[in-house]
């Protein structure tokens, strides 16, 4: 799974992108939404939830899991503190989204790998969804 979130302004405008595939790189699923007014930080997680949510739906049991926000990775992860009020309900709700899960991993992949999410992302903002 492939996550990304965008912001316009931050806060501003906000969307997120998500691209889920099978085990043979097969693309199963792919969310192109605009979240309305939001962080970009917040917009990773919201990113993230889609698509942890969407996976959970298609009976996903193992879960690897890109993104090229460092922070969303490092603080699931544990190694970032959570410092964001506005950030803590949608770390916990990650947290408990990861737990349906048999095992996962998370980790961080820097922007020009994550071109899929991003490109379903930007789309959303620009109003095509």
């Amino acid at each position: 799974m492939n996550t990304d979130g965008a912001s316009r302004g931050n806060p501003g405008p906000a969307s997120i992108g998500v691209t889920l595939k099978d085990e043979k790189n097969n693309l199963v699923a792919c969310i192109s939404k605009a979240i309305g007014h939001a962080t970009n930080n917040q917009a990773e997680y919201q990113a993230l939830l889609a698509g942890l949510e969407k996976a959970a739906s298609l009976g996903a049991k193992e879960l690897e899991i890109r993104s090229d926000s460092e922070l969303l990775v490092k603080q699931i992860k544990g190694e970032y503190r959570m410092k964001n009020e506005g950030l803590k309900p949608l770390f916990s709700k990650a947290v408990s989204l990861l737990g349906r899960f048999e095992r996962y991993q998370i980790k961080y992949i820097p922007r020009a790998q994550n071109s899929e999410a991003d490109a379903l992302a930007n789309k959303a903002l620009d109003g095509g969804s």
